[in-house]
């Protein structure tokens, strides 16, 4: 069974879209290793014809150290820049080497293909550890038929890379399942070449402006704990879970058309527990039968394994939410909803069961009444 409401596409699907118009304003990307430019250069001044082995226009896959190798030249280290800065690099470089002459040098550069990045990320999220950003694979890449892997092209043709709209810092936290309750937005941690800086990013709780900032392989990102939970980033946002799972369980009798046991469904991030329970059909039905229902909630947090249960009435809950101690508290990721039988079924299981077992010795009784 799969639970997953209407809304929960409407706000997925808007929530794209807004992050695209941003990114899409945002400052250009850095190069990071594994990215793919295709580079032009003008030929040198030379009094004798140029060689095909020293063409350098061609398509060039950043190192896995961050440089760009071209022929004749040292390696050159451009992760961490934009592509107006390669250009300028390669120039300099070029003119420094005696291959041209500062006035006749042309040096323009393009992204062909954005690779997927690794970035680690700890702190208040729900799934620490190391992310991948989104990258297009090298084999959907269109090449000239008679093009080998990574070799430079004879003949420099243009392609169009996707758009990495995964390589900030604001999409590495959901693809780390999100950040948590009690993240501290405002003091977010960016660690790049040992390099600290401080990113806010309170904005997304408060609806003002923040900062999108580009991502490149290396890069370590720190979300700090506050001592309390917010209840308004427990909603789909840019750094939190736009759905989770939720795992179901109703052995109730009799039983409605929800979950029957070890069924797993998707809520939209924010859904409370009476919500829940109501999905699960742990309530309704005859009121004289089933009002004293029960309903568990089982919370685990999946980085300590602590675990804590929230026990409730079914009416109590769905009646008065919030007059308890327990209270109703919005849904976790891998949360637990278990649905308990009333008293009164208990009751009536117990005699089928008292029946059942005693049933085979009242027909015994009967045959020897009989003769």
């Amino acid at each position: 069974m799969r639970l997953l409401p209407r809304t929960c596409a409407v706000i997925a699907t808007a929530t794209s879209l807004l992050w695209g118009s941003l990114a899409a304003v945002s400052e250009a990307l850095p190069l990071s290793a594994g990215d793919r430019i295709r580079l032009y250069v003008s030929e040198p001044d030379l009094q004798q014809p140029v060689d095909e082995t020293f063409r350098l226009s061609g398509l060039y896959e950043i190192n896995l150290n961050g440089n760009l190798e071209l022929p004749l030249l040292s390696p050159l280290p451009v992760a961490g820049q934009e592509l107006e800065s390669v250009e300028q690099q390669v120039r300099a470089e070029l003119i420094r080497a005696g291959m041209f002459q500062p006035s006749f040098v042309q040096v323009s550069a393009e992204i062909v293909e954005w690779a997927p990045v690794p970035v680690l990320i700890s702190g208040a999220v729900f799934i620490p550890g190391e992310v991948f950003t989104d990258g297009r694979p090298a084999a959907d890449l269109p090449r000239l038929a008679n093009q080998p892997g990574l070799d430079r092209e004879e003949i420099p043709f243009t392609l169009t890379g996707d758009y990495p709209s995964e390589r900030f810092l604001t999409a590495a936290s959901r693809l780390a399942g999100g950040v948590r309750p009690n993240a501290d937005l405002a003091n977010v941690r960016l660690i790049r070449n040992d390099i600290e800086r401080v990113i806010d990013l309170s904005g997304i709780v408060t609806s003002e402006p923040i900062e999108y900032v580009p991502l490149i392989a290396g890069d370590q990102i720190i979300v700090p704990e506050l001592g309390f939970d917010q209840p308004e980033l427990v909603r789909p946002t840019i750094v939190t879970p736009q759905v989770i799972a939720v795992f179901l369980s109703n052995q109730t009798q009799p039983r409605g058309g929800g979950a029957t046991g070890g069924e797993i469904a998707e809520f939209t991030y924010g859904t409370r527990f009476s919500q829940a329970a109501v999905a699960a059909t742990c309530g309704g039905g005859s009121e004289t039968v089933n009002a004293d229902r029960r309903v568990a909630l089982v919370q685990t947090d999946l980085l300590s394994g602590e675990t804590t249960v929230y026990d409730r009435s079914i009416e109590g809950l769905l009646r008065e939410p919030n007059q308890s101690e327990d209270g109703n508290p919005h849904l976790m990721p891998a949360d637990s909803i278990v649905c308990y039988d009333s008293s009164v079924t208990n009751t009536a299981q117990l005699f089928d069961v008292i029946n059942t077992i005693l049933n085979p010795f009242t027909r015994v009784l009967d045959l020897f009444i009989q003769n």
